[in-house]
């Protein structure tokens, strides 16, 4: 690629590859479940100019629960508390300001602020308060209400479906506190000096969208190699406790280790495993202790 258009795709910060069909597939079919059911309440409890202007705030959320489900900014209180924050700030204005140019002005700027201090951002919750402002007559009545009838209600089915329709996908659960991804098994200091090209290719081969840059992550890498400068003993595996592979999609699995059998010669030690979770899952297997070692990736808190 001609060093001109690289530097141009970079300056617009078009991604080097985009996600796996599979990925892509699931997020369309999620967006249209949450959508779906959202659409249906809220045409039964609004007229439909006011529901045309809640339903597109709606929807934005339905990309972030279902396109990038492990962004800070698509967490549960982000999108409870970022739309109704928005909501109480919008009607507020509303009420409050006469002008509707000023009203609505105000009522997106002072949502971003509250949703700052509420610590819920979630960039919808700005058309939530706009539509507060901008909405009709039967919109203006319910008053704060509002908040709570369509918006708090609505919201809360988006999440449901969020949470129930990415659960089977281990690999991508919602929220992301239902993921088992914890410490890493290898030494802290083994994440130091990585370039943002090999970041970046990571974030590729793992298939999960991340709300952050590949510089940022280096970034993370190097204050935390900093903090582990005088630990960097090598961990060891512990019978009893689980371990994850991290691969993406299917291939996903969470191994327990059940037994250990020790030999004269450390290279032929057996681990004895039970999977947990993920791809094979309930069934029983072995291996040696190196061939386990460049399976699991991180162990798993559970």
């Amino acid at each position: 690629m001609p060093p001109l258009i690289a530097r141009m795709l970079r300056f617009a910060g078009v991604p080097h590859a985009s996600y796996r069909v599979n990925e892509q597939l699931i997020a369309t079919l999620g967006g249209m479940l949450g959508i779906l059911a959202t659409m249906a309440l809220t045409g039964q409890l609004l007229e439909a100019s006011d529901a045309v202007l809640i339903v597109p705030s709606l929807g934005a959320s339905a990309v972030l629960i279902f396109a990038v489900p492990h962004s800070p900014l698509a967490q549960p209180w982000a999108v409870l508390g970022g739309h109704v924050v928005s909501a109480l700030v919008g009607v507020a204005c509303a009420q409050l300001v006469p002008s509707t140019l000023a009203a609505a002005t105000l009522a997106v700027g002072l949502s971003i602020g509250a949703m700052h201090v509420s610590r819920c951002i979630h960039p919808p919750g700005g058309a939530t308060a706009l539509a507060a402002v901008i909405g009709g007559p039967a919109l203006h009545a319910l008053g704060f209400a509002y908040a709570l009838v369509p918006i708090a209600v609505n919201v809360v089915i988006i999440l449901l479906v969020g949470i129930a329709f990415n659960y089977p996908f281990p690999w991508r659960r919602y929220p992301v506190s239902l993921m088992h991804y914890a410490k890493p098994v290898h030494g802290a200091t083994e994440a130091g000096a990585f370039t943002d090209m090999q970041i970046e290719a990571a974030m590729a081969e793992l298939n999960v969208v991340l709300d952050i840059t590949a510089e940022e992550v280096n970034q993370i890498f190097e204050h935390a190699r900093r903090e582990a400068a005088d630990d960097d003993a090598h961990r060891q595996f512990v019978a009893g406790r689980s371990y994850c592979n991290d691969l993406p999609g299917p291939q996903w699995a969470i191994r327990q280790i059940i037994d250990e059998r020790t030999s004269t010669q450390p290279e032929f030690d057996l681990v004895v495993y039970r999977v947990t979770s993920g791809a094979r899952k309930h069934s029983v297997g072995s291996c040696t202790r190196s061939e386990f070692a460049a399976w699991a990736r991180s162990e798993v808190d559970r």
